[in-house]
């Protein structure tokens, strides 16, 4: 650091060249183009839940046998998972048995009255159909999957009493699956449903998978602040097994040229964003900037820089923290109300008026009032001691006047200091 350096105002931070080698301060141009890289995030495989299916028993009963007997067996389409008893099957086939029977002297619409029973029983066309062509009842019954996939849940086990309704196999198709990606909230708005998205997994290294996005959630994971992106997978070879960790890579859409800097290069402190911008005879000064979207480690800045300039991306703190110990307000911020420009600061006197916190061998840490003469807002912090001391009846928490100046190494020190009238002893 330079004596000259530390005041307030257009020259900013001064930083020698051998100084900024040795601290390994770096800057990088401000740039235009357009944040149109790929986007690439993690993400889990699901089953399709638009590929379910339901079995239940149709009618009350008990499970003679199941052919299927554990959670996760695979299933093809038309394969018995097991077979049911149902007693109340028995008496409406005996009445249409003995309906059709005596059909003749029976009262027309009777034998149909008799077939619908049967329908209403919970008998299917084809249950239906069987005890017409046989001529006998048929009081067995066997469930069967309707689709390919696998069994996710089993309620049903031999011995069981069922009752009309309730679910005993659930099946999920396997033919295509979810991806469910986890898309950082700040790139939500690059991700569209309809989107392409390529899918790779560790289990198949070197082996893309291609999908569809069909839906962007619309919830926000308040611990990771992502959002979840569903992408449909053709699942034909049965690879993908839900729970399998995916990364998914969307397609890069083209955007609007807009102004760039690495994202390293801003520090954000929670209620502003600053960057360092290196200026002429080794100066840097820190200006607020807004930002806009953030990709591939690049960010885009809608206000406070030009094309050209060139900012710190390494090393930014430690100037950013000796322009704020000097003073420095950073370039776009309003600045304190009546606040005059402040040109220089070594050797003038400013007035300022507050209370003393502490007294060291060296300093004397005083809470202040705002210092129109600096630019300063009210504020606590050291300064020199006097050359010539203290006065003997200045003591901690006294309310003081005083007068301050910047001293050639660039700290301020108290030229006077005194006890405001009235002030307790």
């Amino acid at each position: 650091m330079y004596e000259d350096s530390g005041g307030g105002g257009a020259g900013g931070v001064r930083v020698d060249p051998r100084v900024q080698q040795n601290l390994g301060i770096r800057t990088a141009e401000v740039e235009a183009g357009s944040l149109a890289s790929a986007i690439e995030v993690a993400g889990s495989i699901a089953y399709d839940d638009r590929d379910v299916a339901l079995v239940q028993a149709r009618s009350n009963g008990y499970v003679e046998r199941l052919l299927v007997r554990a959670p996760l067996d695979a299933v093809r389409r038309g394969q018995p998972l097991a077979e049911l008893f149902v007693p109340d099957w028995v008496a409406a086939q005996e009445e249409y048995l003995a309906v059709r029977r005596m059909a003749a002297s029976a009262p027309p619409g009777l034998v149909d009255a008799a077939r619908q029973r049967m329908r209403l029983a919970g008998m299917s066309e084809p249950q239906v159909a069987l005890v017409e062509r046989d001529g006998a009842t048929h009081a067995r019954t066997t469930l069967s999957s309707p689709i390919d996939g696998v069994v996710t849940e089993l309620s049903a086990r031999e011995g069981m009493t069922v009752a009309s309704g309730a679910p005993l196999f659930r099946i999920n198709g396997v033919k295509s699956v979810w991806v469910n990606a986890e898309v950082p909230e700040t790139l939500a708005g690059q991700v569209r449903p309809g989107a392409a998205a390529e899918v790779t997994t560790a289990a198949f290294p070197g082996k893309t998978f291609n999908g569809k996005v069909t839906a962007i959630l619309p919830e926000v994971n308040a611990a990771t602040r992502t959002i979840k992106a569903r992408i449909e997978v053709a699942n034909g070879e049965r690879l993908l097994a839900p729970g399998m960790f995916a990364r998914a890579r969307f397609a890069a859409t083209a955007g609007s040229k807009v102004l760039l800097v690495a994202s390293e290069a801003v520090i954000r402190t929670g209620k502003r964003n600053v960057v360092m911008v290196a200026q002429a005879e080794g100066r840097f000064a820190p200006v607020e900037v807004e930002l806009g979207a953030e990709s591939g480690g690049r960010t885009e800045i809608r206000k406070g820089l030009a094309a050209g300039d060139k900012v710190v991306v390494s090393g930014q703190f430690l100037v950013d923290s000796e322009a704020s110990l000097k003073g420095i307000e950073a370039r776009g911020a309003a600045p304190a109300e009546n606040a005059p420009a402040v040109t220089s600061t070594e050797g003038m006197a400013h007035r300022g008026e507050g209370k003393v916190e502490r007294i060291d061998q060296d300093e004397i840490t005083l809470s202040h009032a705002p210092m129109p003469s600096l630019g300063w807002p009210a504020m606590t912090m050291g300064f020199k001691r006097p050359a010539a001391g203290l006065p003997p009846d200045v003591k901690v928490g006294d309310a003081v006047a005083f007068e301050t100046m910047k001293l050639p190494g660039g700290e301020f020190g108290i030229t006077t200091i005194a006890r405001k009238p009235g002030a307790a002893k």
